[in-house]
């Protein structure tokens, strides 16, 4: 049997089950990370993460939208907004295509995880070492589109919105739209390095295409990849999807103390960018619980300098659906 509304959104009920409900509650555990790699023409580099962010939250949905917010508990007892990370996410979910809004702004609690500054540079002091002097931010939007949406539903593995009945993939085909910032303090940093290093300047000294304050650039990218939905029983799904984006990044930046504007287009502005997703998810169309895992890589490359950032979340979640939509009959199954 098909549900029948109109032919672009029609699905197969053999494979997916529909939502019966309008409303869900949802309780998440949130564990962040991310990653920057800096480095430079001459080959050095420098590594960054934080500390885990370990947040919770709720998340109220109507159908196929999902607002939350989650609470950092690990640094609650930080006195300086400067150094508390932000996350806000809005999605629209439906059998055909998603919507993903997002803002994300670090703190500047950053540790350093490596640094290269030759072969003859023992830099062990410095790993583990608090790093205050860098932050960054990224606002933006991805749009992709489910080929398969008849059989395949990408909804039942990230919002819990519908439930994958039989196993099935489909194709992704998306476009997106982020703005980046990241500002670095290269004076901060280089004390640091003479402080814990004790070496000649002339060993230590950072090259000076390493000396850039503030980088912004804008990633506007054409995306395609796989998603798959494996049922392994009555109730359980496991799902894993990876997609690939060609981006366009036009740069404006601080560099060696001049401005740099890029407003051509050229391939050396083209360059390859992330997303993967994985859960696990079990679902009566009542209750669910589940977990799942979404990570971004962004790269940024220029002659002078570049940047690889890497930043994801680990999600743990328990909801329930409520107030029955009026044109649905109970299912035996619906406990």
């Amino acid at each position: 049997m098909k549900h029948k509304r109109h032919s672009f959104f029609e699905i197969d009920s053999s494979y997916i089950e529909p939502q019966h409900y309008n409303l869900t509650f949802m309780m998440q555990n949130t564990n962040t990370y991310e990653v920057y790699r800096l480095s430079n023409s001459q080959q050095q580099s420098i590594t960054f993460a934080p500390e885990t962010a370990v947040k919770v939250g709720p998340y109220f949905g109507w159908r196929w939208a999902v607002l939350g917010y989650t609470l950092d508990i690990r640094h609650l007892s930080l006195k300086s907004d400067s150094r508390r990370r932000k996350e806000y996410n809005l999605s629209f979910y439906s059998s055909v295509m998603g919507l993903d809004i997002y803002f994300r702004k670090t703190g500047n609690d950053y540790k350093i995880r490596n640094i290269y500054l030759g072969e003859d540079v023992d830099t062990q002091p410095l790993r583990g070492a608090d790093f205050s002097g860098l932050s960054s931010s990224i606002k933006g939007f991805n749009l992709y589109y489910i080929i398969n949406h008849r059989k395949f539903s990408y909804p039942a593995a990230f919002s819990q919105s519908t439930v994958q009945r039989r196993s099935a993939g489909s194709m992704l085909l998306g476009v997106g739209y982020t703005r980046h910032k990241l500002s670095m303090n290269w004076v901060e940093m280089g004390r640091l390095i003479d402080r814990h290093l004790q070496l000649p300047q002339e060993v230590t000294r950072l090259d000076t295409t390493l000396r850039s304050t503030i980088v912004r650039y804008t990633d506007i990218s054409l995306s395609a990849g796989y998603a798959y939905n494996w049922v392994l029983a009555h109730n359980w799904l496991l799902a894993g999807s990876l997609s690939l984006g060609l981006s366009y990044k036009e740069t404006t930046g601080d560099i060696e103390h001049r401005r740099l504007s890029l407003r051509e287009f050229t391939l050396s502005n083209l360059s390859l960018d992330g997303i993967g997703r994985f859960g696990i998810v079990w679902n009566n169309t009542r209750w669910y619980a589940g977990a799942s895992t979404i990570l971004h890589a962004y790269n940024y490359r220029r002659k002078q300098f570049s940047t690889n950032n890497f930043f994801g979340s680990i999600n743990v979640y328990v909801g329930i659906n409520f107030i029955r939509k009026g044109n649905q009959n109970k299912r035996k199954n619906d406990s």
